[in-house]
């Protein structure tokens, strides 16, 4: 069953507008360090955090928040499978939330995809949650509570 939905559309001049004027102490509030290295390491930095920023900004929404309730940009994450697929990781109050919006029994999946054509960046979260016995427990994410106990 879908628990929720969101999607961002981010404009990648703006965001490296930013990345300009304020530097660390934009990435450091925003990006955990994962995903500064990996935006450093791309040939496209600005348009690598702007697909991350979107990304915060959809997982958000699909938790049925938005920013506010106390979440924060560093309890979502974006990485990288070794295919190269995205997945999101939650931790804090985001995590909290995906606790409480999933159904006793159930164990909460994060699916994310991202892409940009320039100036734009984009990014689409469907929040899944798949009976536990149903669920790959090697499949991301990531609601702590969801592993069935031996």
């Amino acid at each position: 069953m879908i628990l929720g939905i969101g999607t961002d559309l981010a404009n990648i001049e703006r965001i490296a507008a930013t990345l300009d004027r304020f530097g660390e102490r934009f990435r450091n509030r925003v990006f955990t360090e994962v995903e500064q290295a990996k935006a450093e390491r791309r040939a496209d930095v600005a348009g690598t955090y702007a697909k991350r920023w979107a990304a915060k900004e959809a997982c958000s929404k699909a938790l049925g928040t938005g920013l506010r309730m106390g979440i924060a940009w560093k309890d979502m994450a974006v990485s990288n499978l070794e295919s190269g697929q995205p997945v999101m990781e939650l931790t804090g109050w985001a995590a909290e939330r995906l606790r409480e919006m999933t159904p006793e029994g159930y164990r909460a999946i994060i699916h994310v995809t991202l892409t940009d054509d320039h100036p734009w960046a984009q990014a689409f979260v469907v929040i899944e949650a798949c009976r536990l016995h149903e669920a790959p427990l090697d499949t991301p994410p990531f609601a702590p509570h969801d592993t069935p106990d031996p």
